[in-house]
């Protein structure tokens, strides 16, 4: 495998991957909080915060790496504030980095007070996914990702010291 000046990846001579920066699979999603998903608080269940955070963070996995793709870890995930009955969820996602066969998504929850317009943040989280070919259902090479911002250099080197935790954790619970 070799990497050209341009973000291309060689894997063979009959393969070549083309880089995509970090904006071109970003995602966001919202909704509004109805009765149906609160707890009897009238609060957002984190249940269903978890569901939309592997939702969009799927959307940008999926897009970064045109494949289908399946969610193998979610290594953190932190409740900040509530989202209250009627209010907005809004929920953004962008690929923090790119291993061989898998890539770390960061998500980014907020709520918006429809009355007031208020935002705030409610949860961050990081989801990691594997992709697989869509005909031997293994799992599949990755492009990689573009840097183009100091913010997504940041992200980057972050998801290295997230994985080396995750892989210890892994590695830790085999034995």
């Amino acid at each position: 495998m070799k990497r050209t000046r341009e973000g291309k990846i060689i894997v063979n001579e009959d393969v070549e991957m083309h880089g995509k920066p970090v904006s071109a699979s970003a995602s966001e999603m919202a909704e509004v909080v109805l009765p149906a998903q609160t707890n009897a608080l009238g609060k957002l269940l984190g249940g269903h915060v978890m569901h939309l955070v592997d939702i969009v963070a799927a959307m940008a996995a999926s897009r970064h790496a045109n494949s289908y793709m399946v969610t193998a870890s979610v290594d953190y995930i932190d409740f900040q504030n509530p989202v209250n009955l009627g209010e907005i969820v809004m929920l953004k996602s962008h690929v923090n980095r790119v291993f061989h066969t898998s890539l770390e998504v960061g998500v980014e929850v907020y709520s918006e007070d429809i009355l007031t317009g208020e935002r705030k943040q409610t949860t961050t989280a990081y989801v990691t996914f594997v992709a697989i070919d869509e005909h031997t259902r293994q799992p599949k090479r990755v492009p990689p990702l573009i840097l183009r911002t100091a913010e997504e250099r940041h992200r980057w080197r972050e998801a290295a010291k997230r994985r080396i935790i995750r892989l210890a954790h892994r590695h830790a619970k085999k034995h």
